[in-house]
């Protein structure tokens, strides 16, 4: 995916211009770049999955059901790396817990 990055320099926020789903938004916030554009790639592939499943729904109710099932992996993920920090093992830096 490809988009543009500047900063603004008023208060140093970066803008980074993505496409999803063939729209084109400009993010300004402290990520990287690269993060930005990742998340977007990420979330132009789901929606593009999910359209091929379910091809009569409208943008609104795709964007609102991708963001649904994204946040269910997100939740799902998070108790996941909530049950392996409780179990005592590894935390996300790699030290004993």
């Amino acid at each position: 995916m490809k988009g543009a990055c500047l900063v603004d320099a008023e208060n140093d926020k970066k803008r980074t211009t993505v496409t999803i789903y063939g729209q084109q938004y400009t993010i300004k916030g402290d990520e990287p770049p690269e993060h930005v554009l990742g998340v977007a790639e990420y979330l132009d592939q789901k929606m593009k999955e999910f359209k091929e499943h379910n091809p009569y729904l409208d943008t609104t109710r795709l964007a609102v059901l991708t963001a649904l099932n994204v946040v269910d992996e997100y939740i799902k993920l998070q108790e996941k790396l909530d049950r392996y920090e409780n179990e005592g093992r590894t935390d996300v830096d790699g030290e004993r817990g």
